[in-house]
């Protein structure tokens, strides 16, 4: 992968930068600010930008701005977003930011996750990929929030389980392993989903996708 860095901390920017290139991975640029991150991305067009939310001048949420202009421009470079915090209003925002409002290449962490080297890297891979990176935290956070939404206050507990691990990149295959289940049984479990939320097969949209968006967007 071809990687962009924005964290205004130098010694976490080195730090990500070695994780990555250990791994394999280059990093075209490494930035401390939103501005930076906008041109990097603008010259390298690359597969991934690792992005803190909170970046100078004002600390709040220039990060999660910047990454929301590189949804809508760079829709081909996925934005994993970095936090200290679980701020999941940032990550409702980041997600309906691409066109078509579409939650695929995306990922939310906490920084803490770095870590685990493995984990971090294999998220990244998924985000840019085009597949989704949410930490446990925030999905749990998100998920009880949006229990009272049409829909998604219908699903079993076991439903809840099933779409928060596809909403973290799991795999039909993972989500069997984790919840010690059958893949026959989580196929069901998804098509529970897919029946509760309204979406209907279609060759025009990916219903896991919507499946995520519709309540992490709630």
């Amino acid at each position: 992968m071809r990687i962009v860095i924005a964290e205004d901390s130098a010694v976490m920017r080195a730090g990500l930068a070695e994780i990555l290139a250990d791994s394999d991975h280059e990093v075209v640029a490494a930035v401390g600010n939103a501005d930076d991150l906008l041109a990097a991305v603008d010259e390298h067009h690359p597969d991934a930008a690792v992005v803190d939310v909170r970046m100078p001048p004002g600390y709040t949420d220039e990060g999660l701005r910047a990454a929301i202009a590189i949804r809508r421009n760079h829709p081909a470079t996925g934005v994993l977003m970095f936090s200290q915090y679980i701020e999941t209003r940032y990550t409702a925002d980041l997600l309906g930011a691409a066109p078509g409002g579409g939650a695929a290449g995306v990922g939310y962490l906490l920084k803490d996750r770095v870590a685990d080297v493995d984990e971090f890297v294999e998220a990244l891979s998924r985000v840019a990929a085009g597949g989704t990176a949410l930490d446990p935290e925030v999905v749990t956070q998100l998920l009880g929030a949006s229990r009272r939404t049409d829909g998604l206050g219908t699903l079993t507990a076991r439903e809840r389980d099933v779409l928060a691990l596809m909403a973290e990149g799991r795999s039909n295959a993972a989500i069997a392993g984790i919840l010690v289940v059958s893949e026959k049984s989580v196929e069901k479990h998804i098509g529970n989903i897919f029946s509760k939320l309204g979406l209907p097969p279609s060759d025009a949209d990916h219903r896991r996708v919507l499946a995520v968006h519709r309540y992490l967007g709630s």
